[in-house]
């Protein structure tokens, strides 16, 4: 009986775990994660930063070692300057473009939390730019939730819808990258990476 019981609560804390999110960033070091050469990623005060100049084609890629599959996922982020993404499900590709999938625009001028299919489809969902302005915070700290069950995917910006997919085709499993644009001057910081599987 006591090994039953022993075994029951096991299972309901294992349970209860893999109910909350997991920090896929720890705050001090890039474990987790690897490279795909373009631009440099460094840690400074508890942050990611990435930097690219435009003197490199290549986009610059920190990818998660692991793949994820239905998940809601979160990640602050300060984009200074030039252009970026956080993208999810991806595949990498080994060309200069690195991977293939969905991005959830990251930008400090236009599109944030657009939806955008690096070698496929481009653009999916391009929000207006009047509607931009009521959920992105220019010069500061937004907090972007992309959640992905099955072919339903909504990206949150700020807490304000600003995508949405019903029965997407789009890849059903890959990894998550951070992005710099190449042939662009970027500096982006991230920061509380998070993700919940489902």
């Amino acid at each position: 009986m006591k090994t039953i019981l022993f075994c029951l609560s096991l299972l309901m804390t294992l349970h209860a775990a893999a109910q909350k999110p997991q920090k896929l960033f720890d705050g001090k070091t890039l474990n987790g994660w690897h490279t795909i050469p373009g631009g440099s990623w460094t840690v400074k005060e508890s942050a990611i930063v990435g930097k690219n100049d435009k003197a490199d084609a290549r986009h610059g890629l920190l990818v998660s070692d692991k793949k994820y599959k239905n998940f809601t996922a979160t990640v602050k982020y300060k984009a200074v300057r030039g252009n970026s993404g956080f993208y999810f499900r991806v595949q990498e590709t080994g060309d200069v473009v690195g991977v293939k999938g969905f991005q959830a625009e990251i930008d400090p001028e236009k599109d944030a939390g657009g939806l955008y299919e690096t070698s496929g489809r481009a653009w999916v969902v391009q929000p207006k730019p009047e509607d931009v302005k009521t959920w992105y915070k220019p010069n500061a700290w937004n907090t972007m939730t992309v959640t992905a069950i099955d072919g339903n995917v909504t990206v949150t910006v700020n807490g304000k819808v600003s995508a949405k997919l019903t029965n997407d085709p789009g890849l059903p499993e890959g990894h998550f990258a951070l992005q710099l644009h190449g042939s662009q001057d970027v500096e982006v910081w991230f920061k509380d990476i998070t993700v919940k599987e489902m």
